[in-house]
């Protein structure tokens, strides 16, 4: 497959890590921001319990095709619901809670992201995030781009809610494994 960003896909590292943490869990609703081509939905459903679902928030409608071909392909289009639009207008509207949340989106809202689903997650629960690390640009203080010390600003909020626990995982750009209590 070929993509224009190719940097934007998850690795099959990363994609084997979200299949078998969600195997584990055997979560019964999962919810993803950001598809992309939907590899990553592709890879949590997969660890759904039967009668689980996996609703996948997409910013850009370009890629609506493409990820629903592949879930097609994968067998898993039942089980997962595409929905196009901005994620920060889309959580507050969705009613249900969620066992695990994937996120892999703007980085930039991160922090807005993990504001308006922590209630939603159960107790319990996981949020999953990636690119945690930003190349390793999170550790360079002297960086002034905004998007690098937006992660940074995020993972100082993580560390800081006393409502969850947190590990951050070196696989790839980082991944931080984030437990609500």
């Amino acid at each position: 497959m070929k993509v224009v960003h190719p940097r934007m896909l998850s690795g099959h590292i990363l994609g084997s890590f979200l299949t078998m943490f969600s195997k584990m869990l055997s979560p019964q609703r999962i919810l993803e921001i950001g598809t992309y081509t939907g590899y990553s939905a592709i890879c949590l459903a997969r660890g759904l319990r039967p009668g689980g679902t996996l609703t996948t928030i997409e910013v850009n409608d370009e890629l609506r095709s493409t990820a629903l071909k592949y879930f097609r392909k994968a067998g898993l289009h039942e089980q997962i619901e595409l929905v196009n639009g901005d994620a920060l207008k889309v959580i507050p509207a969705l009613e249900d809670n969620y066992d695990l949340v994937f996120m892999d989106a703007n980085k930039d809202d991160y922090p807005d992201y993990y504001k308006q689903l922590i209630d939603k997650v159960t107790t319990g629960g996981y949020i999953l995030v990636d690119n945690v690390l930003w190349g390793g640009k999170v550790l360079d203080t002297q960086l002034e781009d905004s998007t690098t010390r937006t992660i940074d600003q995020f993972n100082k909020i993580i560390t800081a809610d006393r409502r969850v626990e947190n590990l951050l995982l070196p696989i790839r750009d980082g991944l931080m494994v984030i437990k609500k209590k």
